[in-house]
C-alpha cells in the first residue's frame, strides 16, 4: 500500500469536519457529533481501500518478471523476447470429443420410429345440458341478461 496511516487520519478528519458541519445546521450538536464520528470512520476506511487500489495499480504483480533459479537462467535477449510476445498468444487446447459427437449424430436403431402417436385430450364433461328443458334454459338466459 502506498503512503502510511497519517494519510488515513487526514482523510478521516476531513470526513469528520464535512459531516459535522453539514449535520450541525439541522440537528442537535450531539447528533452532529455522532454523525461526524461515523463520517470519520467511513472516510478513514475509505482511505485504506483507496490506498490499497492505488497500490495495486501502481505495481501490479505481473509487472516484474520472476527470474528462474538453477542452471537454465535465460539471457537478457530471451527475457526481452518474452516481454514482446506476452499477451499476443492464446495457448488453449480443447479436449477431443469426436467420438461423442459421432455418437450423437448417428441414429440409433431403437429410435427409428415414433412409439406413441398424438392423441388429442378428450376430457369428460362435467355438466350435461341434454336433460334440461329448453324453456328452463331460456328463463335462465333471460334472467342473466336482465342483471
Amino acid at each position: 500500500m502506498a503512503g502510511n496511516t497519517k494519510l488515513n487520519l487526514w482523510f478521516g478528519i476531513v470526513g469528520f469536519v464535512i459531516t459535522f458541519l453539514v449535520s450541525f445546521g439541522n440537528n442537535l450538536w450531539t447528533t452532529s457529533l455522532f454523525r461526524g464520528i461515523l463520517g470519520f470512520v467511513v472516510w478513514f476506511l475509505l482511505a485504506f481501500v483507496l490506498r490499497f487500489i492505488l497500490g495495486i495499480l501502481a505495481n501490479p504483480a505481473g509487472a516484474v518478471p520472476k527470474m528462474p533459479t538453477g542452471d537454465d537462467v535465460p539471457t537478457q535477449q530471451e527475457l526481452s523476447q518474452d516481454d514482446q510476445d506476452r499477451g499476443s498468444r492464446f495457448d488453449v487446447v480443447t479436449p477431443d470429443q469426436d467420438n461423442e459427437l459421432h455418437d450423437l449424430l448417428t441414429p440409433k436403431p431403437a429410435d427409428s420410429g415414433p412409439k406413441d402417436e398424438f392423441a388429442p385430450l378428450n376430457p369428460p364433461k362435467l355438466v350435461s345440458t341434454k336433460q334440461q328443458d329448453p324453456e328452463e334454459l331460456a328463463k335462465a338466459v333471460r334472467h342473466l341478461t336482465q342483471k
